[in-house]
């Protein structure tokens, strides 16, 4: 009995990632200008109301769109934070039916090395059940 707890819990913890939405973390690679690339992809499921993508090795990027799949997603507002820690809110009112995707996000500023780029959705609507695949694109 005292070495099967140790086991179940280390189990358990092994298996967290796999049971949430998890971010799946990409390494972005350096790319031509004017090509889309993706930049993260996470599962949300309506039952929280944010959630957010750290973007791996980060380069220079000047617009952003989300592809939403699986169901539809209310988008209210996003942070993005950059490589040098300022943080930029845009806010977002907008519907991304299942299987498609955002408007273009211009960002601002000159310096727009992403590390991160946290987004509110709303919950709790008819329609808006289950789970849904949101995919971050970047643009440079």
């Amino acid at each position: 009995m005292k070495k099967t707890i140790p086991y179940l819990l280390g189990l358990l913890f092994c298996a967290v990632p796999f049971i949430g939405g998890a971010q799946q973390v990409k390494n972005v690679r350096p790319g031509v200008v004017g090509s889309w690339r993706e930049l993260g992809t996470t599962v949300v499921n309506f039952t929280v109301d944010h959630d957010g993508i750290v973007v791996a090795g980060a380069d220079a990027f000047r617009r952003l769109k989300f592809h939403v799949f699986d169901a539809p997603v209310e988008m209210i507002r996003m942070n993005v934070v950059y490589e040098n820690g300022a943080p930029d809110n845009i806010p977002l009112s907008f519907v991304i039916p299942a299987g498609g995707e955002s408007r273009i996000i211009d960002l601002r500023g000159s310096e727009r090395r992403l590390r991160r780029v946290d987004f509110w959705y709303k919950t709790g609507r008819p329609g808006f059940r289950g789970r849904a695949k949101v995919v971050l694109w970047g643009i440079k």
